[in-house]
């Protein structure tokens, strides 16, 4: 009996550990008007991105994991998305090396398969600058206006139609 106790435990702790790690729901929060973190990270060919070569646009960033079964199924969306003409930027970032991220190489290899071609990655080496955002989950998206301002935070999956009509209020 105590065997059951302890094997039932266990699953709901993992089950709980998993959907944390992998956002399932969709809940945003409104920033209380913050500064965007300021990050340069590169991309998959090598080109340093700084969210500062970005002032005067809004930006859209989807942080996000190769592991997560939910990421992957929001890529060809967001490839949609990425591929059409926007009054804002998209940006995706993975953290290789943090969160049980491939590391940056294998990441490298790994990603062309998925045909995501208009997106652009950003790898955040060690999550340094997941961090500073304060990822708790996989995925997480920033809304930010064009002032540099972190407008909305928001954990799970977003459809293209939400990116959309959000970004319609944001300055």
């Amino acid at each position: 009996m105590k065997k059951n106790k302890v094997t039932l435990f266990l699953f709901t702790l993992i089950s709980v550990v998993f959907l944390v790690a992998c956002g399932n729901s969709n809940s945003s929060v409104t920033n209380k008007g913050e500064q965007a973190p300021m990050f340069e990270l590169e991309d998959l060919a090598g080109n340093q991105i700084a969210l500062s070569d970005l002032a005067g646009e809004k930006v859209y960033i989807k942080y996000w994991a190769s592991w997560c079964s939910i990421c992957l199924a929001g890529l060809d969306e967001l490839n949609t998305l990425a591929a059409q003409e926007n009054d804002f930027k998209i940006l995706t970032i993975v953290s290789p090396d943090f969160k049980g991220e491939k590391s940056a190489s294998k990441f490298s290899k790994w990603y062309p398969k998925l045909s995501a071609d208009n997106l652009t990655v950003l790898l955040d080496v060690d999550g340094k600058w997941a961090k500073q955002f304060g990822i708790l989950a996989y995925p997480t998206s920033y809304f930010i206006g064009s002032d540099g301002i972190l407008a909305k935070t928001t954990i799970g999956h977003v459809p293209n139609e939400t990116i959309l009509k959000d970004f319609e209020t944001i300055n």
